[in-house]
This record gives C-alpha cells, sequence and structure tokens, in this order.
C-alpha cells in the first residue's frame, strides 16, 4: 500500500477505484498575424463563440436551478462572459494589433488571471480558476477544441487529477463520486466549497499524483487526516470501512440537530448562528439549522467585482438587493451584517475606495479606518443597511474598532444615513442595534469604555489571538506558535465578557474558536451563550453541547484560565 500526504479540503473517507483525469492537451493557439481585413469576420466568430458558451452555461443553469451554490457559480460565469470592461479591453487591443482573436483573448485571459493570483489575498487568487475556465470554454469553441470529457468519469469512482475546474466538480457531484485526489487547489476555491457542500471527501497538494496513481486501482481518500492510499490490503480496507460506517451512523444521528435548539445537557439555552460571505450561504444555513447570522463579511460581495461580475456594490441599490434577501432568507431570525472589512490581505483594488499594498497591512489602513477615511462609501453601506432592515432582524457590526472615538465617528455616520432616509420618505427601522467587534487587545483591555457606546459585542478570535500574541498564523515558520489558548488570550476573552454583562450588553464569539469542539467548551465555560461558526458546524457543535452541564464547562474553562 502506498500513503501520499496531502493538505485537507473535506473531511470524511472515500474508497473507490480511480479514474485519472489525463492533463490537460495545450490548445494551440496561433500566432501568425492576420491582415486588417481579416479583423471583422475574426470578431464575429469571437463574439459567436461567446454567444454559444453563453447559451451551453445557461442551459447547466436550468439544470441547476436549485442549488444556490452551483446556481451562483454559473450566474459569475454568465456575468464574467458580459463583462463590458474586459470585452472591451480584448476589443481594443485585438483592433490595435495584428495577432488572432484566439492570441488577444488568451493573452488578456491571463493578464486578468495573473492579477487575482498577485492580489496578495487567498479567495482572490482562487477565483482566477474560474476566470480561466469560462474563457477557456470560449477558446476551445473558437479553436472548434474538443477536451477531455468529464461526464464520462463511472460512477464511485476517486478522481485523481491535477486539477479541476468548478464547473467539472458539479457534474461530478451528480454522479456518485467517492473522492477527490488534486495536485492543485486551496481550501477555500470553489473545487475546495463545493467538494464540502456535496460531501466529498477531498485531499489537494499530492505532488504529481497522476503519474503515481494508475486508473483502476482501488483508492481511499482520507479527507479527515489529509491522506490518500492505493492498493490497500484487505486489513486496511476493512479499517477504513468500519470508520464509513461509523462517520454514517454519526451523520445521521446529527441530523435531529438541524431542528432543534442547542441544550446543554442541564437545559441550558445556546444560540448557534452561521458565519456566511455571500447571499447563496445564507440559504445554507438555514438548512443546517441556524439559529440566524453572526456574521456576514460583506466585503466578499465587494470583492466579487474582481471577478468579473462588475456587479458594483459600491452601489446603494446592489448593496440594499443583498442584504434584503439575506434577511428574508432568514425569517425573521437576527442577522449580523458587518460593515466593509477590506484592506489588510484584502484589497479592493477599486476607484470607489483605494487600497494599497502596505508594508505591515495587517496593522494598516483596514476596516473601520478604512471606511472612515471614506465616509461617502460608509454611508452608502449604511443607507442600504437600513433600507433593508424592515424585511427582517437586522444588526450592524464595526470592524477592528480600537478606540471610543471610531465608535462614535461611525454613528455620526450611521446617524447622517438615517436622517437622509427620513427626508427621502424611505421606510427603516431606527432602532437597528450597531455594536462592535473585539478583535484586539485595545479593544479588550478597553471594553468597559467601548460598551458604552456599543449595543454589543461581538468576539473575532482570529485577529485577537494574532495580534495578541504577534503572530502571524499565515506564515508557515511561526504557525506552530499560533495558539488560541494562550493565557494571554484566554484572559482578553474573559475579561471581554466581563465587562459585557457589568453592562448588560450581548457577548457572541464569531471567530474559529467558535467552531471548535476545544475551544467550544472553554467559551461556554467562561459565560458565551452566542456562538457563529461554519454552517457546516452548527450540528456538531451542538450535539457536543447536549453532553456537557454548565458546571463541567465552568470547570473546564477554569483549568485553562488558570494554567501557567
Amino acid at each position: 500500500m502506498d500513503v501520499f500526504l496531502g493538505i485537507s479540503a473535506s473531511g470524511g473517507i472515500g474508497i473507490g477505484k480511480a479514474f485519472v483525469i489525463p492533463d490537460a492537451v495545450e490548445r494551440i493557439i496561433p500566432k501568425s498575424q492576420i491582415t486588417k481585413d481579416q479583423h471583422e469576420s475574426q470578431w464575429k466568430r469571437f463574439q459567436k463563440s461567446i454567444q454559444n458558451v453563453s447559451i451551453a452555461i445557461s442551459k447547466d443553469l436550468l439544470q441547476v436551478k436549485d442549488d444556490p451554490v452551483q446556481k451562483g457559480i454559473f450566474e459569475t460565469y454568465v456575468l464574467m462572459l458580459n463583462d463590458p470592461e474586459f470585452l472591451a479591453d480584448v476589443e481594443r487591443t485585438f483592433n490595435a494589433g495584428s495577432m488572432p482573436v484566439e492570441f488577444v483573448l488568451n493573452q488578456k485571459t491571463e493578464e486578468y488571471a495573473d492579477k487575482l493570483r498577485s492580489s496578495g489575498n487567498d479567495y482572490l487568487a482562487e477565483r482566477a480558476q474560474d476566470i480561466c475556465d469560462v474563457f477557456g470554454r470560449v477558446l476551445d469553441d473558437l479553436l472548434d477544441y474538443h477536451p477531455f470529457n468529464i461526464e464520462t468519469v463511472p460512477d464511485g469512482s476517486v478522481i485523481v487529477a491535477r486539477s479541476m475546474s468548478p464547473s467539472d466538480t458539479i457534474i461530478l457531484s451528480k454522479r456518485k463520486i467517492t473522492g477527490l485526489a488534486l495536485t492543485e487547489g486551496g481550501v477555500s476555491s470553489h473545487v475546495g466549497i463545493l467538494a464540502r457542500n456535496y460531501g466529498i471527501p477531498a485531499v489537494f497538494a499530492l505532488e504529481k499524483i497522476t503519474t503515481r496513481i494508475q486508473t483502476g486501482e482501488i483508492v481511499i481518500v482520507d479527507g479527515n487526516n489529509g491522506e490518500v492510499s492505493s492498493n490497500p490490503d484487505q486489513a486496511s480496507l476493512d479499517s477504513f470501512k468500519v470508520k464509513i460506517q461509523k462517520e454514517r451512523e454519526h451523520s445521521l444521528a446529527l441530523e435531529k440537530f438541524r431542528k432543534v435548539e442547542a441544550h446543554t445537557a442541564d437545559g441550558e439555552r445556546f444560540q448557534v448562528l452561521a458565519n456566511i460571505g455571500t447571499v447563496e450561504e445564507a440559504e445554507i444555513a438555514m438548512q443546517e439549522g441556524a439559529d440566524g447570522i453572526g456574521l456576514f463579511r460583506t466585503e466578499f460581495l465587494f470583492m466579487s467585482e474582481h471577478e468579473g461580475s462588475r456587479s458594483s456594490f459600491f452601489n446603494e441599490e446592489a448593496q440594499f438587493n443583498a442584504y434584503k434577501k439575506v434577511l428574508e432568507i432568514m425569517k425573521g431570525k437576527p442577522v449580523t451584517i458587518r460593515t466593509l472589512d477590506a484592506g489588510g490581505d484584502k484589497l479592493l483594488n477599486s476607484t470607489e475606495i483605494q487600497t494599497k499594498e502596505e508594508k505591515n497591512p495587517l496593522m494598516g489602513m483596514r476596516a473601520i479606518r478604512l471606511s472612515l477615511a471614506n465616509p461617502l462609501q460608509l454611508k452608502t453601506q449604511f443607507r442600504a443597511l437600513y433600507r433593508a432592515s424592515i424585511f427582517g432582524n437586522l444588526k450592524i457590526m464595526l470592524p477592528l474598532i480600537t478606540d471610543t472615538e471610531q465608535v462614535r465617528k461611525t454613528l455620526e455616520i450611521a446617524k447622517q444615513a438615517r436622517e437622509e432616509l427620513t427626508q427621502e420618505g424611505i421606510l427603516f427601522n431606527e432602532n437597528v442595534p450597531i455594536g462592535i467587534m473585539v478583535e484586539t487587545a485595545a479593544a479588550a483591555m478597553t471594553a468597559d469604555c467601548l460598551a458604552k457606546v456599543s449595543d454589543f459585542f461581538s468576539i473575532g478570535t482570529n485577529d485577537l489571538t494574532q495580534y495578541t500574541i504577534a503572530v502571524d498564523r499565515e506564515n508557515a515558520d511561526v504557525a506552530g506558535l499560533y495558539d488560541e489558548f494562550h493565557l494571554a488570550v484566554l484572559r482578553m476573552i474573559h475579561h471581554t465578557i466581563s465587562e459585557g454583562k457589568k453592562a448588560g450588553i450581548p457577548v457572541s464569539v464569531c471567530g474559529e474558536m467558535a467552531s471548535r469542539s476545544a475551544s467550544v467548551l472553554v467559551l461556554a465555560g467562561m459565560g458565551i451563550r452566542q456562538l457563529s461558526m461554519s454552517p457546516k458546524q452548527i450540528s456538531i457543535i451542538k450535539e457536543l453541547l447536549s453532553h456537557y452541564t454548565i458546571n463541567e464547562l465552568k470547570n473546564i474553562s477554569s483549568k485553562q484560565l488558570n494554567s501557567l
């Protein structure tokens, strides 16, 4: 038996026969120069190919209309194909030169993809694959090139490949694929997201895996541990089959937790909410039994412009529609929407809000600092939020607050937005709570002061840990030092909870600590009763809490807080 180590992109265990997808044959892009009288006919061919691919994707949309994730990806593809800025750039370059339209399209696709890859943001870098995928289809149509047909993959296969496109993953999701073993791909890529949504075990970063496994070999994909095994012996097969059966039994047992409230063994009520970044994820949150949305990261709406959609979420109407939709989906459950948290590692590169590379970006112009430096855009966001407020139970949250003056300035802009809406005769809820994220040592240590100007606290444990112990969690050289259970971090959290309680305002946690079993027990023992996490973790955390009493949770927290 051969064992290959990678990174886990989607949990679970899958066993099946390997189907090795061959690396795509490189397209032969014509490079011979064309004459001026050929420009018109070539451009018409290009427009026809755009139309052909648009029709094909529209047909795909009809087949996935009930799946918000798949639907969202294909809708993005359609928008990419009709992106006026990209098409105008292609046409301008084509008309100014003497190269074939296929050459120009390929050049521009790579140029735009490279900008995404070099953005310094993992989320945007993963979107480079999307633009290559959709305009790759246009190139195939132009060249009359017919690549490998993914639909020939047999049901029950373990897919072994260098990489996969999101659209291929969608097709495979309907063919009972038992696992994915890829050389390329990131946890935040669409392929990774889709694998998790469809429950397909997946391991990525498997070096040269297509040359190390042959089609037809029995393969085990262990998405829980980031391992892939080929040609296992009978004992190993039997062992993994037992694990799969236990996972199935556990999954069935978790079903009941989607439909019930979260309680401890002695009846203490908890709110288990979802973190989302898109409107579509709100649908998933409801399906998973979320008590509401604890964090809606609005920056992903703004970033969607750079995926080719050009939907301009800097526009008030576009924001309003997105917020309204999420509030309607949640049907009266609380929805906490965070104002724009851009800058740092989330560059917008927009003419509306200028973000730039900085020597120390996480300490620089980001989050509320960036919004206050662009007050008109912040007021636009508040207007959209207040307009949407009548469609549900809205709360507004401010990111990276470090002092009360920032809150006061923001509240003044919110007041201006309300006054404008009143003058215009637009209905809105005047009593929308506005709270802050506690994600810096400054905020935690001055929580008593901030509580006087905040309606609630939400502790962002990711940044709080990073800032408190001065460890960049993205830096592999020091990643081992990143410790959410560091006593300094736990004391910051405990102090924030205490000050919130004294002030009589709610305190929740929306960082990764809210979704990990060991840290949830500690947080609950400290007094946290609102936890916000990835939608897929909700049932798991509900089940976990049901096994403990409040006294047991307090004892667990006490041991951590008093450790040296």
